[in-house]
């Protein structure tokens, strides 16, 4: 088990990580479902007032609870005090899968997780909708909804169900797609998830078996890593080595599926 610093006030960091996804939460569902202005940052890409409430308010609570540490958002994404690669680092997505929440699909979450020297140590993962959190430290393992969970213990490929999101880089995803219709039908199931987060969270847990991905960034996958590697799966990335924090494509689930799509899809 990795020891965390506690906190300017005395709390423990996992303590800290649910503040911030209850008030995460609070801000969210009060607003779910009711319209509000929707601004495109790219293709696919959007920002709403909701993500920059919860982006506020989270940052907030860091600064007061983990002064001296950086933060790393996806509606900040310089950062603050993160100039440096050492050192204690929350990486933080206020909603991961903007373009749900904007829509009324529930599939959407707040993660957030605390990385020392670039590795994640503590990751959290809250979808607002179903009550439903993942969390994970460092050598401790998954809980999920207080419980302890695993991937799944699905053997193959072939056997599995796989999730996946396209990303906002259209030729990524154009050869994404045609990757996974060379593995069509050697499975038994995909689903697109609209959540890389969440996407990776259903698979620490074997909701899913495997998860792809081929075009992410740090606040994408920072606690997701950590709730697969504690599930006792794999996060690899495209050329089969350990996932890091600045990885933009990866494969992460059950270790049986996931060597299995990597050998499939080698050569490609």
């Amino acid at each position: 088990m990795t020891e965390l610093p506690a906190s300017a006030t005395g709390k423990a960091a996992d303590y800290v990580a649910r503040l911030c996804a209850d008030e995460a939460a609070r801000i969210i569902m009060g607003r779910y479902g009711r319209s509000e202005e929707v601004l495109a940052k790219g293709r696919g890409n959007f920002v709403t007032e909701t993500d920059l409430a919860v982006h506020n308010a989270v940052l907030d609570i860091l600064r007061i609870q983990y002064p001296d540490h950086g933060v790393l958002s996806e509606e900040a994404p310089g950062g603050e005090g993160t100039d440096g690669q050492g050192g204690w680092l929350w990486v933080v997505d206020p909603i991961d899968g903007t373009h749900n929440f904007s829509q009324g699909n529930p599939h959407f979450c707040f993660t957030i997780a605390l990385c020392h020297d670039g590795e994640p140590v503590l990751g959290l993962t809250r979808a607002p909708v179903t009550g439903d959190e993942f969390v994970a430290t460092k050598g401790s393992g998954l809980l999920v909804n207080g419980e302890p969970a695993s991937v799944s213990d699905t053997p193959s490929l072939a056997e599995s169900v796989l999730g996946m999101d396209l990303g906002y880089d259209d030729e990524r995803a154009s050869k994404l797609i045609s990757l996974l219709a060379g593995v069509w039908p050697g499975v038994q199931a995909v689903r697109v998830m609209g959540s890389a987060a969440l996407g990776l969270a259903f698979a620490a847990c074997g909701r899913f078996d495997l998860y792809v991905h081929h075009f992410l960034y740090p606040w994408d996958l920072a606690a997701g890593i950590l709730l697969v590697r504690e599930g006792g799966g794999l996060v690899l990335d495209r050329n089969g080595g350990p996932a890091t924090l600045h990885t933009d494509a990866l494969i992460a689930g059950a270790p049986g599926p996931v060597k299995d799509f990597l050998q499939m899809t080698r050569e490609n």
